[in-house]
């Protein structure tokens, strides 16, 4: 269990991946964007999640370059995921929008990188364009995202390297329990997305009532939950106040009775697109 905001979990392979980052989605290139992510440097946070759709991916590199030198760390102390659009699953296009986003992030490599969504009829040709990006050492580790069970059985099939990491929407409404237990099982680590729910779940009482008891507010709650679930957390802020509240998690411990209270919250429902019937 994570005890501070620079502990991680060991991938499949090997590397290492910190329990808690920063988001990206929806933020656009600017000011902004750069402070966000210079000010999680800044706090200590060692991972930041961006993706090619959000079409940020070149602040978000300028905001690394600048943080890690406000920081004074090295690159190597930071890890950072992109994902390919579904545009360019793919072969060959996979991993032409590899080298596409590391020269707008700025970087050589990526540490992990992701099939965004699984679009049918694409996403095995995309994967073996990772396994060859990861054997060639261009990428520390790869994974999915948005895949269900049965995607994932699908892809193991014909893969000769598993899946390290699976990004998946996941929230106190959306537990995710079989999908969260297959994946274990298969040594991959579940990682959330939206893990607020965009914040629709900030006025649960339930949530509240727990919140009051250890004077922390609901977000804190939930991030806390995912990380005793053992679940990669990276929620999204742009405010540099909230990025240090959102990662003020390690001195306090929900009990297993709070843990299953949070969890019987669950009702399947989905802030994001399903994995099963997305048309993008």
């Amino acid at each position: 269990m994570a005890k501070h905001l620079q502990d991680t979990t060991v991938l499949s392979n090997g590397v290492k991946m910190p329990w808690f980052g920063l988001g990206v989605f929806k933020v656009e290139e600017g000011p902004e964007l750069e402070h966000a992510v210079k000010a999680a440097i800044k706090h200590g946070y060692r991972s930041i999640d961006t993706a090619a759709i959000y079409q940020n991916e070149e602040g978000v590199g300028r905001g690394i370059r600048q943080g890690l030198t406000e920081a004074g760390i090295s690159r190597d102390d930071l890890f950072v995921t992109s994902k390919v659009w579904n545009s360019d699953l793919g072969y060959e296009s996979t991993l032409a929008a590899y080298e596409t986003s590391l020269s707008k992030l700025g970087l050589e490599k990526l540490d992990l990188y992701l099939i965004h969504w699984p679009v049918e009829g694409k996403y095995k040709d995309a994967w073996r364009a990772l396994e060859k990006l990861y054997k060639d050492g261009r990428v520390r580790a790869i994974g999915v995202s948005n895949f269900h069970i049965h995607h994932l059985e699908d892809l193991l099939k014909d893969a000769e390297i598993k899946p390290m990491v699976n990004q998946v929407e996941f929230h106190p409404r959306l537990t995710q329990q079989e999908l969260r237990d297959y994946c274990k099982a298969q040594g991959i680590q579940f990682e959330a997305w939206s893990p607020l729910m965009q914040g629709q779940l900030l006025d649960n009482p339930v949530l509240k009532e727990i919140g009051a008891k250890y004077n922390k507010s609901v977000a804190q709650v939930i991030l806390r939950w995912d990380l005793q679930h053992g679940v990669v957390t990276i929620p999204k802020s742009t405010k540099e106040q909230r990025i240090v509240e959102n990662a003020t998690l390690f001195d306090f411990e929900l009990t297993k009775q709070e843990m299953e209270r949070i969890d019987s919250l669950n009702e399947n429902h989905r802030v994001g697109p399903d994995p099963d019937n997305f048309d993008f």
